[in-house]
């Protein structure tokens, strides 16, 4: 039997306030495409189907679009909850898809879905576990209620979405573009709880990666959601069961419409034809000006030969790790002079002079009309 095992679709995501609803239109076709051509026997969807508990219009119609080829192909499809989903949501008709081939477990009401799917060799008993709360159920309590056939014929696969740990609560690598609220601490399973199954289907990490000494693997987004991605290259697992015992994971790479890249240097630089030409100018960019001139509109400018930058960051002595500079709403909580001089000092490396600092108090209170 085979089976494409991805997660974290997150569909309806916006990343730096570029909706990725078109780049995630082209990868499920590329997902599509590949089960087609891999004659897959099922999908495995592992949790965070959409990014957010309410899915836009939009997202909703991008993901029935996605089922309906599949199961059009007659490939069937199982799929679970994660973090950012609505449990009640996702699982909508849920019984009736079944007779379609779609096999979704939303929430927990006190026993697992499972889905028997049938080969040469038997059945592979799909047991899903979608993310519950640790309050509502743990994920031994779930299992403890689920009993496992553990003879020598019979194959069990594992679908859930937790922050999984190796040997001696080894972690998995993160990105940025987790919601680090939501990983790890209490939530944190031993991969050796899963010692059972012959695979363990994993949602909620970004990256793809094995986790602990058995066939446990978090097949990572399709897509990069962060610039601390730009470097993974994202895929998803193709998983051959054979008789019991005998299973492959192989790495079924997967082509971006939009590359997210990093880009550093002066401005002036950044924007010649040569270094533009040098790749996909319509990448989505982050750009680490190392200008110590006081620059008007960068972003403006960068714009006006990369459409698609999402950030500038500076990178003068003195400027921390991370800190950058975003086209977003400022903070509400500081006032229009605090704030102005955090942004200057962030651009500049330096602290704004009395000069200025007491040209943008007269300018305040002008706006304010106290001048």
């Amino acid at each position: 039997m085979k089976f494409l095992h991805t997660g974290d679709l997150h569909i309806g995501k916006i990343v730096n306030e570029f909706s990725m609803i078109e780049d995630q239109k082209y990868i499920l076709r590329q997902i599509l495409d590949m089960a087609k051509a891999e004659k897959a026997d099922a999908v495995v969807i592992a949790g965070d189907v959409y990014d957010r508990p309410v899915p836009s219009a939009e997202a909703v119609t991008l993901l029935d679009d996605f089922l309906t080829a599949l199961l059009g192909e007659q490939i069937p499809v199982i799929m679970i909850s994660g973090n950012h989903d609505s449990a009640e949501r996702v699982a909508f008709a849920d019984r009736i898809l079944e007779k379609q081939g779609l096999y979704i477990a939303g929430g927990y009401d006190g026993e697992l879905k499972r889905v028997l799917l049938e080969d040469e060799w038997g059945y592979v008993d799909f047991v899903c576990m979608p993310f519950v709360k640790p309050a509502v159920a743990s994920p031994e309590d779930m299992l403890a209620r689920t009993p496992m056939t553990l003879d020598l014929h019979s194959r069990h696969v594992l679908v859930t979405h937790y922050f999984v740990t190796g040997e001696n609560g080894q972690e998995p690598e993160l990105s940025d573009s987790e919601n680090r609220v939501n990983v790890g601490g209490l939530d944190n399973v031993p991969a050796s709880l899963f010692a059972m199954f012959d695979y363990v289907a994993l949602g909620h990490i970004h990256k793809r990666q094995k986790i602990g000494t058995g066939e446990v693997w978090y097949a990572g987004a399709p897509l990069k959601y962060s610039f601390s991605e730009a470097n993974q290259e994202k895929s998803i697992n193709l998983v051959t069961l054979g008789e019991k015992g005998n299973i492959s994971v192989e790495k079924k790479k997967l082509t971006p419409l939009h590359e997210m890249r990093v880009i550093k240097g002066k401005l002036e630089q950044l924007i010649a034809p040569e270094v533009v030409q040098a790749a996909d100018f319509e990448d989505y960019i982050k750009a680490v000006l190392t200008d110590t001139e006081e620059l008007i509109d960068p972003i403006g400018t960068l714009r006006s030969v990369y459409p698609n930058v999402m950030q500038i960051a500076p990178d003068k002595d003195g400027q921390k790790e991370g800190e950058e500079y975003r086209p977003a709403v400022f903070m509400a909580q500081k006032s229009t002079g605090e704030l102005f001089a955090q942004f200057y000092e962030m651009l500049r490396g330096e602290p704004m002079d009395g000069k200025r600092a007491k040209l943008v108090e007269e300018i305040e209170r002008e706006l304010d009309g106290e001048g």
